[in-house]
């Protein structure tokens, strides 16, 4: 936990000094926010953030507003490493259609968003599984829990049935992650192979009850 100085207050950057710029304004307003970390402990860096907007900052809360936007960087960041180096590689894709590669990012998107909020919850969110998995999903993910429990009597799943993290910590074991509490906990490239095999078994789970002729 940081405890934290907060201020806030109307700047001006100035125009650069270059003649091919004399078209536009002298100066654009905007707000600073400023986010300094106090009594840090011995040893750490503190926290220091400046932030430059363009949103009316008049009081405290628009501040805190501001700061919690801000906060949010880190996921967006984490989103975008899903979709690209860190899991499905749209950099490399050969796809030469802008049309087709919309299409192409709206279906990484959502497996991307999915793996984030496997991310997210890997620490014990109570929210149900449904945010992320149909009802038919869940319930291969039951079956899948149950033979994970089987195998190792050393290891259960801790959290809440149907919640979130519970499907998780099931995703994470699919994905290569041991599942002690030891260890290191999964990060989304292990979600995504979690997922990808998951997808698999699910479609199987779907069809276990029809009759082939």
């Amino acid at each position: 936990m940081a405890q934290l100085e907060l201020r806030f207050g109307a700047v001006a950057l100035a125009r650069p000094q270059s003649r091919f710029l004399r078209h536009l304004p002298k100066q654009l307003p905007l707000a600073l926010v400023d986010v300094c970390e106090v009594n840090a402990p011995a040893g750490a860096e503190p926290l220091r953030w400046r932030l430059l907007t363009s949103h009316e900052v008049t009081s405290t809360e628009d501040a805190w507003r501001i700061v919690g936007w801000y906060k949010q960087r880190w996921i967006i960041e984490q989103f975008f490493r899903v979709l690209k180096t860190h899991g499905f590689k749209l950099e490399d894709s050969q796809i030469g259609s802008a049309d087709r590669l919309l299409k192409l990012v709206a279906i990484a998107a959502k497996a991307a968003v999915i793996t984030m909020q496997l991310l997210q919850a890997r620490n014990g969110s109570q929210q149900s599984a449904l945010i992320a998995f149909n009802a038919s999903e869940i319930a291969a993910l039951n079956a899948l829990n149950r033979q994970i429990a089987a195998a190792s009597k050393r290891l259960r799943n801790p959290y809440p049935p149907d919640s979130i993290a519970w499907a998780a910590w099931i995703i994470g074991r699919l994905g290569g992650w041991d599942g002690y509490p030891s260890s290191k906990p999964p990060g989304p490239i292990t979600f995504r192979h979690g997922l990808e095999h998951f997808h698999t078994i699910a479609t199987g789970w779907q069809l276990r009850d029809v009759c082939m002729p």
